[in-house]
């Protein structure tokens, strides 16, 4: 009987899921904030909690955790992530400056203590890599000379990961100083040998994997990722973080047969991960939470803004290519998830998930909507502005209005 009803109930969350996922594609929209409310509808609190399948679908959010750091390390080759690392820095460390404080800062006031606070800025910290890469994509937006930008922060954000999460692991399971400071150690020599390994001997780590029969690749390149996130997790490294070092390992098309085998498997997963958070969210704590999660919503928006503009212009990006980079970078997502769920598990602090919750499904909707409207809304309050401290009866000067048209590419005249 407990088994009917366990398969009644996860089939019903999938087929859920599955429905949602096709609303959210119809109107464009990403479908996280959809999965979300799912949780939120089913779980603690919501309208109609679920009790058999709650342990099986625990157990397939963690798949879900290691299948997304898995194919994102698949995206990326040692080689990439030591280039964008030597070029690009300063934006990471300005974009980490920017946009991790705020979220320190806000679980500060609210008394939440300093592990909180270190959660909350990685909440805040971290850009929705397969939100932005979406939006670039409906927008037309690959081959902007901005897009390459955008994409270095996506990946100093990542790399960065394989050092926060780590900590942040050590810090919600209570280690002191010294148990902290091992952990640490160890995930950044494992890191540190991953690349060196993936860089020197990647070919042939690849050719081990490497299979022409899809189905013992499948099996081999999953067993494998489970198998080193487990043995990570066991030594109170992160099990993501394995993930992630097993999909920087592999490279050429191992990497790409194994993206496209597995991409099904991470989007059901991630989907249950989704559901799993929100399940133990109960609705009735995120009003209030609501105004603290929305003025963060709109300052890490800002700041995110910012950065994208900031480092658009240390790339030689036009103006309006700056505007456009900064507000791609707004949406926030799967990885703000991962990181309050370490918090959330651990019970860190019972307002940090409902105030996560709230802050994502706000950023994850407006993400878009930056990523679309910025430019045009900044292109605009730049000509009035420029109209508003001309003088009155003056009119612009030849030189100047051929200036403004090499300039922006426009027309020029008034």
């Amino acid at each position: 009987m407990h088994s009917a009803v366990l398969l009644i109930e996860f089939g019903s969350i999938i087929l859920g899921l599955g429905l949602l996922g096709r609303f959210a594609a119809r109107f464009r929209l990403s479908p996280i904030p959809l999965y979300l409310l799912a949780g939120l509808a089913f779980g603690e609190g919501g309208l109609l909690p679920l009790g058999a399948s709650e342990e099986f679908v625990a157990t397939g959010a963690e798949i879900g955790v290691i299948l997304l750091l898995l194919m994102l390390g698949l995206e990326y080759s040692a080689g990439d992530l030591v280039t964008n690392l030597k070029s690009h820095y300063p934006a990471g460390l300005v974009d980490g400056a920017l946009n991790a404080l705020p979220g320190a800062a806000v679980a500060l006031l609210l008394g939440w203590g300093p592990v909180a606070a270190v959660v909350l800025a990685g909440v805040t910290w971290i850009s929705s890599s397969g939100v932005i890469a979406k939006v670039l994509g409906d927008l037309g937006r690959v081959g902007n000379r901005e897009t390459p930008v955008i994409l270095s922060v996506l990946v100093l954000e990542d790399l960065a990961m394989a050092v926060y999460l780590p900590i942040v692991t050590a810090l919600v399971a209570g280690a002191g100083l010294m148990a902290g400071s091992v952990t640490l150690a160890i995930a950044l020599g494992a890191a540190g040998l991953v690349l060196f390994v993936a860089v020197r001997y990647g070919r042939l780590i690849s050719r081990f994997v490497s299979s022409d029969d899809p189905e013992k690749l499948l099996l081999v390149v999953l067993g494998l990722t489970i198998l080193v996130a487990g043995i990570a997790q066991q030594l109170q490294v992160s099990a993501a973080v394995g993930a992630f070092l097993v999909g920087i390992a592999l490279s050429g098309e191992v990497a790409e047969g194994a993206h496209t085998l597995l991409s099904p498997l991470r989007d059901l997963f991630a989907a249950v991960f989704f559901v799993f958070f929100g399940l133990h969210t109960d609705p009735a704590s995120i009003p209030p939470v609501l105004l603290p999660a929305l003025a963060l919503a709109l300052v890490t928006a800002a700041t995110k803004i910012a950065t994208g503009y900031w480092a658009a212009r240390r790339a030689g990006v036009s103006v309006k290519g700056r505007w456009r980079a900064g507000g791609a970078l707004v949406a926030r997502g799967e990885f703000s998830i991962v990181i309050a769920g370490l918090a959330v598990s651990a019970g860190i602090e019972p307002s940090l998930g409902p105030l996560a919750t709230a802050y994502v499904l706000i950023l994850v909707v407006l993400g878009p909507l930056t990523a679309r409207y910025t430019e045009p809304l900044a292109s605009r309050w730049t000509r009035r502005r420029s109209a508003d401290t001309r003088p009155v009866g003056t009119s612009t000067p030849a030189t100047e209005t051929q200036a403004s048209v090499g300039g922006d590419g426009g027309t020029g005249g008034r």
